[in-house]
């Protein structure tokens, strides 16, 4: 137990420190590129088309580097169902997936934006196919072409809506969101917080359990004090950076916590029932004291939907 706390301090420590300076690399780069972007704005009889800087580089880097290692993961679990994808074709297809969500911060992109999204998709399974057929066999083909697309849009996909998060740019200068990096963090935040406010309310308070068949360790006051703390640390986002997530009122930022919160206890629901169907404790072991990178990762991607869809309400 104090082998595996020290390492999760240790390790944990790393990667924070590994994502903050990422992070922090990409507000820098889009300071210094500020006007390499120009956004028409809705109302063209009055202003003029909108300035910003390239958004997103730092994350982009960071889910290229993770995605791969944590897709591959994802193709170990797929695998208890037989369903084998390709795992090295999902990871390559995950890469092209973030790039077009990057992309999508220029207006002469956003023409061609689906379509080009369309064509990733078949494409990564044209590939499968090819790759099923090169060894002349046509059994579980359709499960290796299908195993391969599910599992690069698990992690690629959700990666898709917190990167086209982080660079959205609304052509409307009063009421529209306006990505930044501080958006992300708070993501980041909310969930992780939601974790150590379950954590610690269920050690200390936790009487009846949430799903025992499925997670025994979580229960409904420890799911309680997770949601008030994730509502807590989105109202204190939204105080420290009223000009970057000026679009959350205080009421908006207390739901905002709950809903994100919400949704990233459900993920570790998701990931611990897949777990639990390829009979394994931990995705992977490549992070010591956490397991694997989808063990870490899950969470955030799987809330990153529930982002973009209540910042563009709000």
């Amino acid at each position: 137990m104090q082998k595996s706390l020290r390492q999760r301090l240790t390790y944990g420590t790393l990667m924070l420190a590994g994502l903050l300076g990422m992070l922090y690399l990409d507000y820098w780069i889009e300071q210094k590129t500020h006007g390499w972007v120009r956004v028409p704005d809705l109302h063209p009889e009055l202003y003029g088309p909108r300035e910003f800087g390239l958004a997103g580089v730092g994350l982009l880097l960071t889910l290229i580097f993770l995605l791969p290692l944590a897709t591959a993961e994802v193709g170990r679990l797929f695998v208890a169902e037989r369903v084998r994808p390709y795992r090295l074709l999902a990871g390559l297809g995950s890469g092209p997936l973030a790039i077009h969500a990057f992309l999508t911060q220029f207006p002469w992109f956003q023409h061609i934006a689906a379509s080009t999204l369309a064509f990733i998709i078949v494409f990564v399974m044209i590939l499968a196919a090819i790759r099923q057929a090169s060894g002349r066999r046509t059994e579980q083909a359709i499960t290796h072409m299908a195993g391969t697309v599910l599992a690069m849009l698990y992690l690629g996909g959700l990666a898709w809506f917190l990167i086209a998060l982080r660079v959205k740019h609304s052509g409307d200068r009063i009421h529209g969101f306006q990505g930044s990096t501080q958006a992300v963090v708070m993501i980041l935040l909310v969930v992780k917080s939601t974790d150590i406010g379950a954590y610690f309310g269920g050690r200390y308070l936790g009487r009846h359990k949430l799903i025992a068949w499925l997670s025994p360790h979580k229960t409904w006051e420890g799911l309680v004090c997770g949601l008030a703390t994730a509502a807590l640390v989105g109202l204190g986002c939204s105080l420290a950076w009223p000009q970057a997530l000026s679009t959350l009122t205080w009421p908006k930022a207390l739901l905002f916590g709950i809903v994100i919160g919400f949704v990233g206890q459900a993920g570790d629901l998701l990931e611990s029932l897949m777990k639990r169907d390829a009979q394994v404790k931990d995705s992977g072991d490549i992070i010591p004291g956490f397991g694997g990178l989808l063990d870490v990762i899950d969470s955030p991607l799987l809330a990153a939907p529930a982002a973009y869809l209540l910042f563009g309400l709000f």
